[in-house]
């Protein structure tokens, strides 16, 4: 059997073997049943050349190529991850021929889609909203991992004092996203040294870039120090602690629909143990940067997830492709979700969602470079 995301070039499937096979997939994906040698001569009863008899000797010819299993003695056939793989590789063909078995999404699941994203102003919420949409059409996880930190600009920041020299710092962002940093400092700070300093900042940096404001503070701080030597000492504490600091250890990544794939049909402990591995973001994204290549153009499809971090699961399948804005890689865009999919229409989903970034962005490129910065 070959191994994930390699293709079926060295096995020669004959047009009756792949209409057969293709039927059976399709009738799989719509029912989850086994799929008898019955079922499928039905669908081709005024079809020459694909009698009943005919239809189940090429279903043994799938099943001794390891293309179709049969779990049961008496049931019938159920396509196997390499018929899977082949099933893509048979779409991402259709698609690079222009063939019209490769038609684009509907024009209502493209509205749809451009619907979810109304509204959204940054590519971090982008990214997060991303994963929403993908989770809801695929039943299974939808995932938006961003390429590298993202430029975070402030909207709001709040500090509360826990106990003696321990602060909570509540940090809001433009796009949304909130981020609570607890910090230990040097000596106690009182509440209304705390008030201070959250309102300087929120007053003087609302809608700065955070690594502007850490430097724009520490110029402040020298040459201010004598007149606002109380605000701005408790200010430098914080700040010293990491109260504006951007983590670039912790990826952005942003993970929906963990309840889709555990209400399925599959192995749950080792679908358990599978999302307790991937709960570590660092793991998901080392997985994501083991199938999907910055550099690539075209939807990357793997059936049968593995790797040194995660349980083997040849049960589910990771669609994937990069986010991009104009020439930049903003991140990758991907589901996972069960063999048992529409292999075609999330293929163009996830194809659509990470080129409509470039079109949500790309015109707001210039003006984002006059509005987003600070004065000097």
């Amino acid at each position: 059997m070959l191994p994930a995301g390699i293709g079926m070039q060295e096995y020669r499937v004959s047009p009756r073997e792949r209409l057969v096979l293709s039927t059976i997939i399709d009738l799989y994906v719509a029912t989850g049943e086994p799929v008898s040698s019955q079922a499928v001569a039905r669908l081709f009863e005024n079809r020459e050349g694909l009698s009943s008899a005919t239809v189940r000797n090429v279903m043994a010819a799938l099943g001794e190529a390891g293309l179709l299993d049969q779990p049961h003695t008496s049931a019938g056939r159920v396509p196997t991850p390499l018929a899977f793989r082949y099933h893509v590789a048979q779409l991402q063909q259709s698609a690079h021929s222009g063939s019209p078995a490769a038609a684009n999404l509907s024009d209502e699941r493209r509205e749809q889609i451009e619907d979810s994203f109304s509204g959204i102003t940054s590519p971090l919420q982008y990214l997060e909203r991303t994963s929403h949409v993908l989770a809801a059409l695929s039943s299974g996880l939808g995932i938006a991992a961003a390429t590298s930190p993202i430029q975070q600009f402030l909207e709001h920041i709040h500090f509360s004092r826990l106990s003696a020299g321990r602060v909570l710092a509540v940090l809001v962002t433009r796009a949304g996203a909130v981020q609570d940093r607890l910090l230990a400092l040097d000596r106690d700070l009182s509440y209304d040294d705390l008030e201070l300093a959250a309102r300087y900042l929120n007053e003087n940096f609302r809608g700065w870039p955070m690594e502007r404001i850490r430097t724009e503070v520490t110029r402040r701080i020298e040459a201010e120090r004598a007149e606002y030597q109380q605000r701005l000492r408790a200010l430098e504490d914080l700040c010293r602690q990491g109260a504006l600091a951007s983590d670039p250890a912790t990826p952005t990544i942003y993970v929906e629909g963990m309840a889709n794939l555990l209400a399925g049909e599959l192995d749950r402990e080792r679908l358990r143990q599978m999302l307790i591995a991937l709960e570590a973001k660092q793991q998901l994204v080392e997985l994501l940067n083991a199938y999907v290549d910055a550099r690539q153009h075209d939807v990357r499809v793997i059936v049968g997830l593995e790797g040194q971090s995660i349980p083997s699961m040849p049960e589910l399948v990771l669609i994937g492709a990069p986010a991009r804005i104009g020439a930049e890689n903003m991140g990758t865009v991907a589901v996972i979700a069960p063999t048992r999919m529409q292999y075609r229409e999330m293929m163009q989903a996830v194809s659509y969602i990470a080129r409509l970034s470039d079109r949500v962005f790309s015109e707001r490129l210039a003006a984002d470079r006059i509005t987003d910065v600070p004065p000097q």
